[in-house]
């Protein structure tokens, strides 16, 4: 028995969720499967969970677009932008009498959901992944007292997290989910793996802050950066409200190997309520994510349409 688990790639609640859900597989499928992982997202280039990625004899999607396949056989997902069609909610709406898919777009993490789901419907929970779930929950919602403790890397679990921004495709989920079905978190986040990894992204993220200050506008209630004049690894989250905390929103368009990408988000300490559902404007362009976050990707022939995007959401967000 192969079980594919096509989760968002790059992301931590993506891992966590993959880790999760073998763990729930195992537990609740009454027989030995082996898994395969794949990392999925939405950049040109970047794999999509379709008919020929999901060639398992069971195939799970976890925290990511919703896919009409006949294929799949599990779903988890918190996206608000998880349906791209009413045809694709009503499909799911069909297959989740199966009892093995499964949305909630109030769960502050995918990770969580697959939690709670394996508590309430398959009467199982493991207590040596409460600090994964935790950490999900934490990292996907922002939930940190400060800008300042959101880029801060002291914690080895926060650089566990840039590494897997950076570094999680297909074989990297492949050796990391067993690490973490094994040992707690704290201990997988301290492996010299890890540290190693990280230690080329610590000059990068530097590097990165600094190209922020140099690119950043403030108009209005919105801080603009436009880092489209060179190739970037990744976009760094918060970064833009520790340099301009009293912003409400960021809006970040940048230049990536595979393409153009706009990242946009709501300031949780900017002192100011949210009052736009920034995955609905990314929704309206193509993208997805939640009422706090989200992202628009774009191919490579499309930077000055990326850019012209990105103008329109600031002007919308500016007030």
């Amino acid at each position: 028995m192969k079980v594919v688990v096509a989760t968002h790639g790059h992301c931590f609640d993506g891992l966590a969720s993959a880790v999760m859900f073998t763990r729930l597989r195992q537990v609740a499928g009454g027989d030995a499967p082996t898994f395969e992982y794949r990392s999925c997202g939405y950049g040109a280039g970047q794999q999509k969970p379709d008919d020929r990625l999901l060639a398992g004899d069971e195939n799970a999607i976890l925290d990511f677009r919703f896919s009409t396949s006949p294929k799949l056989t599990w779903y988890f997902d918190h996206h608000r932008t998880a349906f791209s069609t009413d045809a694709e909610r009503r499909l799911f709406e069909e297959r989740a009498g199966s009892g093995r898919f499964f949305y909630d777009a109030e769960c502050s993490s995918c990770t969580r959901l697959l939690e709670r789901i394996g508590r309430e419907r398959f009467d199982f929970s493991d207590p040596h992944l409460d600090a994964l779930v935790r950490w999900a929950d934490v990292v996907d919602t922002a939930s940190f007292e400060s800008a300042e403790q959101a880029i801060d890397r002291t914690d080895p679990v926060m650089r566990l997290v840039s590494v897997v921004e950076h570094y999680g495709d297909d074989r990297f989920l492949t050796r990391l989910v067993p690490k973490l079905l094994e040992k707690p978190l704290a201990e997988v986040a301290v492996l010299k793996e890890i540290e190693d990894r990280y230690h080329s992204i610590g000059k990068r993220h530097a590097r990165f802050i600094e190209r922020v200050k140099k690119h950043a506008r403030k108009i209005g209630r919105v801080v603009f950066v436009d880092l489209t004049d060179e190739v970037q690894d990744t976009i760094g989250k918060f970064v833009t409200y520790a340099l301009y905390p009293e912003c409400m929103y960021s809006v970040v368009v940048g230049l990536m190997k595979n393409g153009a990408k706009i990242s946009v988000g709501y300031n949780p300490w900017s002192g100011h309520e949210l009052d736009a559902d920034i995955s609905e404007i990314c929704a309206r362009h193509g993208g997805g994510g939640h009422p706090v976050v989200g992202g628009i990707s774009f191919k490579k022939d499309e930077l000055d349409r990326a850019r012209e995007v990105a103008r329109e959401i600031v002007d919308e967000l500016s007030g």
